[in-house]
């Protein structure tokens, strides 16, 4: 198993401070966001979901 960091992720959670403290972080740690943020209500649970992606700055981009 590498420790390199992947060029690309996808956060995902439940739309509370924990998840933001988690982009927050990957931020921290050089990534940047990629495209915008996606959220769903999920009625089974009451509970909003989101997601965000982050990718490195060097991620080499496809054509």
């Amino acid at each position: 198993m590498t420790d390199e960091k992947p060029g690309y992720r996808l956060l995902t959670g439940e739309d509370t401070h924990d998840f933001c403290v988690r982009v927050s972080k990957a931020l921290a740690e050089g990534y940047v966001l990629y495209g915008s943020p996606a959220a769903t209500f999920d009625p089974n649970t009451n509970r909003m979901l989101v997601a965000q992606a982050v990718v490195r700055p060097d991620f080499p981009k496809s054509d």
